[in-house]
């Protein structure tokens, strides 16, 4: 028996436009998902995925010979799209599951399904480890994405992360971020998941005239890695939401849900979903809760 564990992500900074280029900063969580793989004498992959609660949210069972069965229409999208991982890592790795046994596979979710932490990539990572595969490439082969979320899933410590448009590489670099004032910083979540692909395809059609955008951003995250006080990490926050909220012609989740908020909030990702980030005191979050916004989760229980 073999278990591969990868963290959780929150994208601090650079929400869409590191996908052109823009340095992210990125915060592993202390909540990730676990892969545990046994063999078995019969030729098949049993595949289970279980909650935060410990219950069976997902069970398929699949040939050991992915690459010579078809996807059945009547197939769920999770079974299709899980086989679909699987088959990949085989194309980039064929001694993978080239076995006459088989396996049974359980993953284990640390965190709620729609907390939008990361259930996809901490799976692309885990199965990478086990198939012996770049994670890179296997996210891009299937899921698509920046990958801010692989490097996260592999790294126990906040990270500056950014791709070069020439080459599409990936450069990882690990930053020391650990505020003095992070007391102050909470994660709220918003009651709903927001779909990462469709945000990406909205995107898209806004991606003109970016490397002003892009060069504001750098300058934010920079500066958020040596911000000394809170006063001074709010007002990037809200430059950074007012920037995004310009390139993508959507408001900000601020002057959307909270106007009357008096402290600074920032989307974290994809906007419209999953979580904000607040800047006040654990009594100022009564706010959220009174407006039935009950996941409020301090950064020192978040972050790693």
């Amino acid at each position: 028996m073999t278990t591969f564990r990868s963290n959780g992500k929150l994208l601090l900074t650079a929400e869409y436009l590191v996908l052109d280029g823009a340095r992210a900063i990125a915060l592993p969580t202390k909540l990730g998902q676990s892969l545990t793989v046994e063999k078995i004498d019969e030729p098949h992959i049993h595949w289970k995925s279980f909650d935060v609660k410990n219950d069976i949210w997902f069970e398929h069972v699949y040939a050991i010979d992915l690459l010579s069965t078809k996807l059945s229409n009547h197939q769920s999208i999770v079974s299709k799209r899980l086989k679909e991982l699987l088959i990949c890592a085989k194309q980039l790795n064929k001694n993978f599951l080239d076995i006459s046994d088989g396996f049974c596979v359980s993953t284990n979710l640390e965190f709620p399904n729609n907390w939008g932490l990361g259930s996809s990539s901490t799976l692309v990572n885990n199965i990478a480890q086990w198939a012996k595969v770049n994670p890179h490439t296997l996210l891009r082969n299937t899921f698509g994405g920046s990958g801010y979320d692989i490097a996260c899933a592999r790294n126990n410590h906040p990270i500056s992360y950014c791709i070069q448009p020439s080459d599409g590489t990936v450069s990882t670099t690990s930053i020391i971020f650990n505020p003095c004032f992070k007391e102050e910083l909470f994660f709220i979540h918003l009651n709903k998941k927001q779909d990462s692909r469709e945000g990406i395809e909205y995107y898209k059609t806004r991606r003109q005239n970016l490397s002003s955008f892009i060069t504001d951003v750098n300058s934010i995250s920079d500066h958020m890695v040596h911000c000394k006080n809170l006063t001074e990490f709010e007002a990037l926050l809200m430059k950074h939401e007012s920037l995004m909220s310009k390139l993508l012609n959507l408001p900000t989740v601020k002057s959307s849900l909270f106007n009357d908020y008096p402290r600074a909030i920032k989307s974290l990702g994809a906007w419209g979903g999953d979580f904000v980030l607040a800047t006040g005191s654990s009594t100022s979050m009564n706010y959220f809760h009174d407006k039935g916004y009950n996941t409020v989760v301090p950064y020192k229980e978040m972050i790693l």
